[in-house]
């Protein structure tokens, strides 16, 4: 029963909060009928449990019906025969009601100890797994001083089946900015996660400062970096709370601070109730440059002293690509940044960009450079200088008025 109704919840929760989706390809009937289907194994089992328990009170109750009709009628007849008083006959049934009134909860404790001992077992398996990436016993805090990021021939796999990154090997000095482009599936994303330690790598090392990521605590590791990720998720309430996430103990001074730093405190003082407007599920309510502004500011706030911006701007179009551009160059100056980019033409100022090809390091060096080599990172840039060429010669064709008919049912010709 517990399990049907965790899966039916989970259908629940999961249609609603991808209602948009559902809505798209009108698929509310599909989802109605998922979610009773979850909820008629609830029923069965749910049905099946009252009526164990049912059978268990019946049973019970009929066990101390009959019990207490015996002996009342054996200390009766007691009575008769004169063996025993009325008094006597009273206190025998006084005994019985003590005894039985304690028996006929039992049913009930026994459902109530059968339910408690499924959701202990349910727990101790969940305590039973083990953490894919744990701190060692008697992990030093990261001490971060300049900043410095070096990957020292990183393999690493999801499976081993397929692996993902093949002796990846570069260097992010102190208050540099690294680029990593690639194409999709290279492993982009995935030098993100290995450095905010979510994984853990297969061979080689990441330091930080000279530090392996492995041998100091993730708590101290991910106050050290700040992330603004592609996708930005927010959460249901005031939008000053979303960006005081960052640091939840920060004053109001620096909550607003920071977003001036991220340019968004102008269009917050401008809603109707300000800071304490109310974002909506995931942010729903503000567009998608705001929200980067709002994943900006909540990363200033937090200060960290390396930066790492997973695609920030790749859904953006590109006006707000180069308003959240200039955000995210100001935030960056003076401290250490690995940029995770899609679109080349945010990352031709960063001091190396490392290009990334079936996992494996292809190519390195400054914008200039690469396109010098005429190489894989030319043959991208070029790729998507002509892409956006085709975009803005289709901006500028001008749509005619379409041809009306007339009366008489001949087309006009459309000069």
């Amino acid at each position: 029963m517990n399990d049907a109704d965790t899966e039916s919840n989970a259908k629940a929760i999961d249609s609603l909060l991808n209602y948009e989706t559902v809505k798209y390809f009108g698929n509310e009937a599909h989802e109605a009928r998922r979610y009773d289907v979850g909820r008629r194994r609830y029923e069965i089992a749910a049905i099946r449990s009252s009526r164990t328990l049912s059978l268990l009170n019946v049973g019970q109750g009929g066990i101390i019906a009959v019990g207490l009709a015996l002996i009342m009628v054996m200390a009766g007849q007691g009575v008769v025969d004169h063996t025993m008083t009325v008094g006597d006959f009273v206190a025998v049934n006084a005994f019985l009601l003590q005894l039985y009134a304690p028996l006929n909860m039992l049913g009930f404790a026994y459902r109530e100890i059968r339910s408690a001992l499924v959701s202990m077992e349910q727990m101790f398996g969940l305590l039973d797994v083990a953490e894919e990436v744990a701190d060692k016993p008697g992990a030093p805090a990261l001490q971060v001083s300049g900043g410095e990021i070096v990957f020292d021939h990183v393999d690493f796999h999801y499976d081993k089946a397929r692996p993902i990154l093949h002796d990846v090997s570069f260097r992010v000095a102190p208050g540099d900015t690294v680029a990593i482009v690639g194409s999709s599936g290279a492993g982009k994303s995935t030098v993100s996660r290995i450095l905010f330690r979510f994984y853990d790598v297969a061979a080689g090392h990441v330091r930080i400062d000279g530090q392996d990521i492995r041998e100091v605590t993730q708590s101290s590791l991910r106050a050290a970096i700040g992330v603004v990720p592609q996708d930005t998720v927010l959460f249901n309430d005031t939008i000053y709370y979303n960006i005081a996430y960052g640091r939840p103990d920060a004053s109001r001074e620096e909550v607003e601070e920071a977003a001036r730093l991220a340019r968004i405190h102008d269009f917050i003082v401008g809603l109707p109730a300000g800071y304490e407007s109310t974002v909506g599920e995931r942010g729903l309510k503000l567009s998608g440059g705001e929200k980067q502004r709002v994943a900006i500011a909540r990363t200033i706030l937090k200060n960290p002293r390396i930066l790492l911006f997973d695609e920030a701007t790749s859904a953006l179009d590109t006006r707000t690509e180069q308003e959240i551009q200039h955000s995210l160059e100001e935030v960056s100056r003076g401290r250490t940044t690995v940029v995770i980019a899609h679109r080349l033409s945010t990352i031709i100022h960063a001091d190396e960009i490392v290009v990334l090809d079936r996992g494996r390091v292809a190519e390195r060096g400054r914008h200039a450079d690469l396109l010098a080599k005429d190489g894989l990172y030319a043959d991208m840039w070029r790729r998507q200088q002509e892409a956006a060429a085709v975009d803005a010669a289709r901006a500028e064709i001008k749509v005619e008025e379409p041809p009306s008919f007339r009366a008489e049912g001949h087309l006009r010709v459309a000069e």
